[in-house]
């Protein structure tokens, strides 16, 4: 299978050059060229346990890796989850359930991609000989996440931006208290935002990029959005067999790559009545879904700080779909979007999309609602998913990550303190990172002092 850009003006690639590039050097995002149809699949899928499962799945586009590689590194990378399930999904209510996706090293949805990532990498520099230096920017999870799938790792060096004063403690502690020489974590000024444009800029230059084997960690890695459509199968197959047809997933997000990945599956012919967009006040992808208008406004620092974003980095691969697959549409529509800020949609698909919005008054509210009906807890970004509950409708509820990585918060919504041995044990460490300015500048010339 090949993989294109978004923009159309870069040749297509195989999956593990697509992977290894990240973002297509004509500034746009890889997709297939073209999407399987899973419908005659799905019966075969039945029962298989997540591993096997991702391997089936990922088999379909990773043509260019030969099967029992495929499937060794799949299999490695779910190895250090605590559920025995992996992606448990957990009934609270009749026609609502909850999917915990923080079993991982770093207890944060990310890890299911992101420890697929660190093996692909890995796997790919023994094959080609090759050092590839890593950059990303980061919320807080992906920056644990991405961390954690290529720590100690040889011929690999990771890079990552993140807001400095902007994720939670214990979120910088993942990532600034490892001890690994190959691990730079890099704090700027700014929002995430403000990190995630100066990563683009620095990929944006070629010369640069290909000198130093740069790769990319964000969701704009096409692998990241295709080891995210698993766990909705997973989960999809996992429901009794009356309520598939009926079942809305509601997705906390703010950088739109995870629900785009339950989108995309539908596509692919597994019948998902929809989603829901479930934002903090952060509230650019509720007023889209609502409005039709996307609009960056200003960020605001909140209780879910994994989802302080307005510039959705994924949306490029939904607009694309959304304008018929036509890479000038696209470019004419993210050029507007640079240019103003703002982009009107003519047509949205509101029978798929609904959205909600949450402030940090009501984040605090539904913890304890949520701990109070159904003796859950949830973090404040699951949390988020839980601001419109509709019984008439099968809901599962995406579980990001765990509340333990948000203790204050969860302390005050409802008197009791989660805790996780792997935090507890960050707290005697040492923070190792490196105060820098949100430039291209800068970041260049750091890679360059400590690139592999």
């Amino acid at each position: 299978m090949k993989f294109l850009s978004t923009r159309g003006q870069t040749p297509a690639l195989g999956f593990s050059d697509a992977v290894a590039t990240g973002l297509a050097p004509d500034g746009g995002l890889y997709l297939p060229e073209t999407l399987p149809d899973l419908s005659g699949e799905l019966a075969r899928f039945e029962g298989l346990d997540y591993p096997a499962l991702c391997f089936e799945f990922l088999r379909i586009f990773a043509t260019d890796i030969p099967p029992e590689t495929l499937r060794g590194l799949v299999a490695a990378s779910y190895t250090r989850f605590s559920d025995p399930a992996i992606a448990p999904l957990k009934p609270l209510a009749k026609n609502l359930y909850v999917l915990e996706l923080f079993h991982g090293p770093t207890l944060a949805f990310k890890d299911f991609a992101l420890q697929l990532l660190g093996n692909l990498y890995a796997h790919q520099c023994q094959v080609r000989k090759e050092v590839i230096n890593v950059l990303g920017a980061t919320s807080g999870d992906t920056g644990a996440a991405a961390i954690h799938g290529l720590i100690g790792r040889p011929r690999t060096v990771i890079f990552i931006l993140y807001p400095d004063g902007r994720v939670s403690p214990l979120q910088e502690r993942q990532m600034t208290c490892t001890g690994a020489d190959n691990v730079f974590a890099i704090a700027v000024d700014g929002t995430f935002d403000d990190a995630q444009a100066v990563v683009k800029q620095v990929f944006g230059d070629q010369g640069f990029r290909t000198r130093h084997h740069l790769s990319a960690v964000n969701s704009i890695n096409l692998a990241r959005v295709l080891a995210q459509c698993v766990y909705y199968l997973h989960a999809w197959l996992r429901l009794p067999a009356a309520e598939r047809g009926n079942v809305e997933f509601v997705v906390p997000t703010g950088n739109f790559g995870n629900v785009l990945a339950g989108w995309m599956l539908q596509k692919m012919g597994v019948p998902i009545r929809g989603f829901r967009v479930a934002t903090n006040q952060n509230d650019i992808l509720y007023r889209l879904f609502t409005t039709g208008e996307y609009r960056v406004g200003q960020v605001q620092p909140s209780l879910a700080p994994s989802m302080d974003i307005q510039v959705a980095s994924n949306f490029e691969r939904f607009i694309y779909y959304s304008v018929g697959r036509d890479p000038e549409r696209v470019r004419q529509v993210m050029q507007t979007f640079r240019d103003t800020g703002a982009y009107q949609f003519e047509n949205f698909d509101r029978d798929t999309f609904s959205a909600s919005r949450t402030s940090d008054a009501e984040i605090a509210e539904i913890i304890g609602r949520v701990h109070r009906d159904y003796g859950y807890v949830a973090d404040p970004h699951t949390a988020c998913g839980f601001k419109d509950v509709n019984p008439d409708r099968v809901q599962v509820v995406l579980s990001t990550a765990s509340p333990a990585k948000f203790p204050e918060t969860i302390q005050a919504a409802i008197g009791v303190t989660p805790t996780h041995p792997s935090l507890e044990e960050l707290k005697a460490r040492t923070v190792v990172k490196y105060r820098l300015k949100a430039t291209a500048s800068a970041i260049r010339s750091f890679i360059v002092a400590r690139a592999g």
